[in-house]
């Protein structure tokens, strides 16, 4: 009998509702593997899944996801900087390269295009890291929402610049009261 691969095992999904937040969420039996606002269609998540999980069944399970969900939520709250949780990235050497370095943006700060493309060592390819940004597909837990222009501008976000825009408000926020009640 031949055994299943990972890439035969199901992708789980939900919608995610907390506050103002709807988002799409994902995960395979590896790990959160999809992130993305509501409007965005579904039909991009079945089309995402059909291109990386191609022999996969999309299902709907709110419970398969609870673990997923409860580190968002903690982290709309202000009760998490960091992720835990397993992700399961599926992208090109390149991609990975890139998106490793996002997750080393600390919680409350920013980071230009360039300063990522200097830190994966690959300072003239500005605009592949760019590229590879645009193609992260677990907004939020690989911020890059966190990567501004080199002026300081905020520039594209598959979420849309309104939702950047609050991601960065709500994590320099919550990094101003950390920092009171680490010093009070």
């Amino acid at each position: 009998m031949k055994k299943k691969s990972n890439l035969d095992a199901p992708v789980y999904w939900t919608m995610f509702v907390y506050d103002e937040w709807k988002l799409y969420m994902a995960a395979s039996s590896v790990g959160l593997c999809y992130l993305s606002p509501q409007n965005k269609q579904i039909d991009e998540l079945v089309g995402w899944t059909k291109r990386h999980f191609p022999n996969s069944l999309l299902i709907q399970d709110d419970d398969k996801l609870q673990r997923y969900l409860n580190e968002i939520i903690e982290f709309f709250e202000g009760k998490r900087a960091d992720f835990t949780l397993p992700l399961d990235l599926r992208g090109t050497p390149f991609q990975q390269d890139v998106w490793y370095a996002l997750r080393r943006i600390p919680f409350g700060h920013t980071k230009s295009y360039s300063d990522i493309a200097i830190e994966i060592q690959k300072p003239s390819s500005v605009r592949a890291v760019g590229t590879a940004i645009g193609a992260n597909p677990i907004l939020i837990t690989v911020p890059c929402h966190r990567v501004i222009g080199k002026n300081g501008s905020l520039t594209g976000y598959r979420g849309g610049l309104d939702m950047k825009a609050k991601l960065l408000q709500l994590e320099k926020e919550f990094a101003i009261l950390e920092r009171s009640s680490a010093h009070a």
